[in-house]
């Protein structure tokens, strides 16, 4: 479940959109986009408190315009996506030798992609006996 982070400022409650910091040793404030996690130190600000920010005398100001193209999915992102769903249909090689599992480990019955099916030794055998008493 995620929850929405909301302006800083008392009693506003309209979703962030920005992250307000503040670098003292330099005099300034700076004002870019919404940071990936919440800092105790650093304000979250909806879009008409941060267009109407001001700083104190003698401060600056920077604000730092998000990137329009980073906002989005990039070529990247949909050729990875692409490349997982090639794989996820590719259908699995034969199995060019016998594997004889070591005594006592799970027996592999099914897969399917990434998933196996994996039958406990002792439980019960392939002709549906028990080993155990």
């Amino acid at each position: 479940m995620s929850i929405a982070r909301i302006c800083s400022r008392a009693a506003c409650h309209r979703p962030a959109v920005s992250t307000l910091t503040y670098v003292y040793a330099d005099s300034t404030c700076v004002l870019g986009p919404l940071a990936t996690y919440a800092e105790p130190h650093c304000y979250d600000l909806c879009a008409d408190h941060a267009d109407r920010l001001t700083a104190p005398n003698g401060w600056e100001v920077i604000r730092l315009a998000p990137d329009p193209a980073a906002s989005g999915p990039s070529d990247d992102d949909l050729e990875a996506l692409a490349n997982a769903v090639r794989d996820a249909a590719r259908p699995l090689p034969p199995q060019t030798r016998e594997q004889t599992p070591a005594p006592g480990a799970p027996v592999e019955v099914i897969r399917r992609g990434h998933l196996r099916m994996l039958q406990d030794p002792g439980s019960t055998a392939a002709d549906g006996t028990t080993d155990q008493p």
